[in-house]
């Protein structure tokens, strides 16, 4: 009996261990299947894998209803893109008087990349300018019966809808920016196609598309800003786009949360210029560097702004608990004053300057190298004055003054004038005159042009 326990003991035993190396092998198999999953849905393969298993379109489930009076529909022609999420349109002057309105997308919120650079706010920007630049036509659909402004109140809230071919459908472009990945939520689930805006939310969260995604942004510029002088910065100025910089100049003037600053070259005798965007992160200390007569370092993210059509610097920061920071901006002195370089029509109009850089010869045209900074002019004949009348415009009261020079026509540029009692200054003051002018180098719709920004830069001669 001892003997037959033994033999039945021996045999079980054998098929334990026989059946724990299957049992073994078999989760070695598993594991590894696990680690090759793991590793294909790491960085970029994650966003593939995701949308083969999560992949509506929603800007295309959404459909525009022409003809349902539940909303306010109109046509809409590209004025000028700003952002991701915001673009200036012209539309019929029954819908606004100014026949501009100021699209704010409703739903969504895409990083910055004007004033603060932020992750994906260049892929965004550059997302709503591809789809728009290709449409055949727009719709602007605004959430109720009526048009809605955002919290500026110089922005209205709207759904963007575009097609780029006639036999197509329109597509939602708030939604589609969504299930892209290039935007956060905005109040996107209390609206019109909120459960719908919810679900492409979801789905590109899931498939971890672009902010969602935790990969870094090839279009994002992480590394340490790069020391130059105003001179390299604008003889080069494409090729610093997205990236921060570091440089030192004068401040010379300061209009509407942004200041021109300006450097001398004694190599070209020449001086060099840039804008650069402050915004509202600034208070204290940090506003006191921005002050006008200083000389300030600045580091910020070279960027361009589409409403001007030129390159500035924003992004600009000032940590009070660390002064030092080297990521700070930085007061190096006080009381200098605008070079205003002494300029002809001629010069200003028709002058061109040869640089050389890294052993390259480029040629520059005087006004576009000279853009930001301080020159004056003497003996221009005011032939015409144009004044911006909209009601709508922050800009109401502001002139073009159409000058003349030895038979060469230049442009002086205003902001809203005022005399020293405060009251507004209008064209009369200037028809027929002939004035000197001290200004900044300015360039608008294509040309350059002189701007103005106090009463007491300009001088009447008779």
């Amino acid at each position: 009996m001892f003997q037959n326990f033994i033999q039945n003991y021996n045999i079980i035993k054998d098929r334990v261990m026989k059946n724990k190396t299957k049992l073994i092998s078999l989760l070695l198999i598993l594991c590894l299947m696990t680690a090759i999953l793991l590793t294909s849905c790491d960085g970029e393969d994650a966003s593939t894998i995701s949308s083969e298993l999560s992949n509506i379109d929603y800007a295309q489930s959404v459909k525009l209803d022409l003809n349902s009076k539940e909303t306010l529909k109109f046509e809409a022609k590209v004025k000028l893109f700003v952002d991701g999420d915001t673009t200036h349109f012209y539309v019929d002057k029954r819908i606004l008087e100014s026949g501009v309105l100021k699209a704010r997308y409703i739903a969504i919120n895409t990083p910055e990349s004007t004033g603060k650079i932020e992750e994906y706010g260049k892929a965004a920007s550059n997302y709503t300018k591809e789809a728009l630049s290709k449409a055949t036509s727009i719709y602007l659909e605004s959430d109720d019966g009526k048009l809605n402004a955002d919290s500026t109140g110089d922005r209205y809230l709207v759904w963007v809808w575009y097609k780029t071919a006639e036999n197509e459908e329109y597509r939602n472009l708030n939604i589609e920016i969504l299930q892209n990945g290039l935007a956060i939520a905005s109040s996107s689930a209390n609206n019109k196609y909120g459960t719908v805006c919810v679900d492409a939310i979801n789905q590109a969260k899931a498939n971890k598309l672009n902010v969602h995604s935790g990969v870094k942004d090839p279009d994002f510029y992480y590394g340490e800003a790069v020391e130059l002088t105003l001179k390299e910065l604008r003889c080069n100025i494409e090729d610093y786009n997205g990236v921060k910089v570091a440089f030192t100049g004068i401040i010379t003037k300061n209009e509407s949360s942004s200041v021109y600053m300006e450097a001398y070259d004694a190599e070209t005798d020449m001086y060099y210029g840039i804008s650069v965007y402050y915004g509202y992160n600034l208070s204290g200390d940090g506003l006191e560097i921005m002050s006008v007569g200083n000389e300030s370092r600045i580091v910020g993210t070279v960027t361009y702004y589409e409403a001007g059509g030129t390159y500035q610097v924003s992004g600009v920061s000032y940590r009070m608990m660390n002064p030092k920071d080297p990521n700070n901006i930085q007061k190096i002195s006080s009381d200098n004053k605008p070079a205003y370089v002494p300029t002809t029509a001629e010069k200003f109009t028709n002058g061109k300057v040869e640089i050389t850089t890294d052993d390259e010869k480029k040629s520059f045209d005087y006004a576009g190298l000279a853009l930001n900074t301080s020159i004056s002019m003497e003996n221009l004949k005011v032939k015409s004055i144009y004044t911006t009348t909209s009601e709508e415009s922050s800009s109401k009261g502001a002139m073009t003054l159409t000058c003349e020079c030895d038979g060469i026509e230049v442009d002086v540029r205003t902001t809203v004038l005022t005399d020293d009692d405060g009251k507004i200054i209008t064209a009369e003051a200037y028809e027929g005159k002939t004035i000197n002018v001290k200004g900044i180098v300015d360039y608008f719709s294509g040309s350059y042009q002189i701007k103005v920004l106090s009463a007491k830069d300009i001088t009447i001669l008779n």
